[in-house]
């Protein structure tokens, strides 16, 4: 074998890669920035194709995949059956693809339904097909993952051949990577991946000092409604308590999932992740977990989970077993842009979807997702619709940003 072969091979459980090769791959850079940014990207200067490691992003962490496998929440029963892609040169992991075999499209979020439903019809086969994401967690972050000291776009673009070939090896109808950095977007292109394009709504730190000088950069009219949110928002005796680490107790996580099931039961039908996963979080990464809790009558009453990386806050889940008005903007927003501003954090992602996030200060920001369909008649048909698709997004993304909160050239003053 020569010495800079790469070798490749699909894996059946993220157990049979070990934590310090996949984190390796996963977060180069460690977690010794996590939380504690300066309110700035965590780019890397002089890289022209934009292939630079990523700042720390807990998702794709040994410890994040392991639990949701783990907990049977992303397993072979639930329609997710792992084949995490590896590469190796010279016997050494160098790069490593958080990949699954589904048998169906929940738990994704970006939705593929009406493609499988129209190629089944035709008389095709859509199931089983290849995930390459984070189970149940729509926000953008690496998908082809290689440490230090290799090849980078060599492996990459190993990484990338390697999962067409593995959509044939599987018998899938096609390989999709969601919520992928712009640059791996465009190199998966480059192997005959699809372009998709949606959005989502984040808020970016101008290096705030604290919430009022962020509300300080809004029209007068969206300041004094979160104002009034925010005060509304506890006027019943609601007390707010931000947890992380070893603050976080069972019985914080018993509360949470209580809110979790309810609020998913109501919204899709299953919820998604196990108690088991909550638990197994809080044992390995609780110092990436913020939880922001709800309290009124000495009785959790709500509560948000957010994870947090080197540059970004991700809100995830929420929910409630009481409804007051504007709790929800106060715990899963404006509690996240304070906690931001407080650990220099550059961004918050509130999850998919919600229009309503404008007003608060979350701006449209576009989402990328690479898809291989091996059908040329199928991949045909989307091409044709995902050119469109695109057109929309942008044009909708320009008009929505318009709608923004903030005060424009000359407007009033604070």
């Amino acid at each position: 074998m020569a010495p800079s072969e790469i070798t490749l091979e699909a894996v059946p459980s993220i157990g049979e890669v070990s934590p310090d090769d996949w984190d390796a791959c996963a977060n180069p850079g460690g977690k010794s920035c996590n939380g504690h940014g300066k309110g700035t990207s965590s780019g890397l200067p002089g890289d022209s194709l934009g292939l630079s490691k990523p700042g720390y992003n807990p998702f794709v962490s040994h410890a994040f995949l392991s639990a949701v496998e783990k907990s049977g929440s992303a397993t072979i029963r639930t329609g997710w059956g792992p084949r995490h892609l590896v590469a190796k040169v010279d016997g050494r992991v160098a790069g490593v693809v958080p990949c699954y075999l589904k048998s169906h499209s929940q738990g994704e979020y970006v939705f593929d339904r009406g493609w499988a439903d129209a190629y089944e019809r035709a008389g095709g086969r859509y199931y089983p097909k290849l995930q390459v994401s984070v189970p149940f967690t729509p926000a953008t972050g690496p998908r082809l993952l290689v440490r230090d000291g290799v090849d980078r776009e060599h492996i990459m673009e190993a990484l990338a051949s390697g999962l067409v070939a593995l959509c044939g090896v599987s018998k899938a109808s096609s390989v999709h990577v969601t919520f992928a950095r712009e640059a791996e977007w465009k190199l998966l292109a480059e192997h005959g991946f699809l372009q998709r394009t949606d959005q989502q709504f984040h808020w970016h730190n101008e290096g705030f000092a604290s919430f009022d000088d962020f509300l300080a950069t809004l029209n007068s009219r969206h300041r004094k409604s979160i104002k009034r949110e925010r005060r509304d928002a506890l006027a019943a005796g609601v007390t707010i308590h931000c947890l992380t680490g070893k603050e976080i107790t069972e019985d914080a996580w018993d509360a949470f999932f209580m809110f979790y099931m309810e609020t998913g039961s109501r919204k899709w039908g299953r919820p998604y992740l196990t108690r088991e996963f909550f638990s197994l979080i809080g044992e390995t990464m609780s110092q990436d977990v913020l939880l922001v809790m709800a309290c009124r009558n000495d009785r959790w009453i709500a509560g948000a989970i957010n994870f947090i990386g080197s540059d970004t806050l991700f809100g995830r889940n929420w929910g409630a077993v009481e409804h007051h008005p504007f709790l929800h903007f106060e715990v899963c927003y404006y509690q996240a842009i304070d906690f931001a501003i407080k650990r220099g954090l550059a961004n918050v992602e509130a999850g998919a979807q919600g229009e309503h996030k404008i007003a608060r200060g979350y701006l449209p920001r576009t989402t990328h997702s690479a898809h291989f369909i091996a059908d040329p008649g199928l991949r045909r048909a989307i091409d044709d619709y995902l050119k469109r698709e695109r057109a929309y997004v942008a044009e909708a993304g320009r008009e929505l940003a318009e709608l923004g909160p903030f005060r424009k050239g000359a407007d009033e003053a604070p």
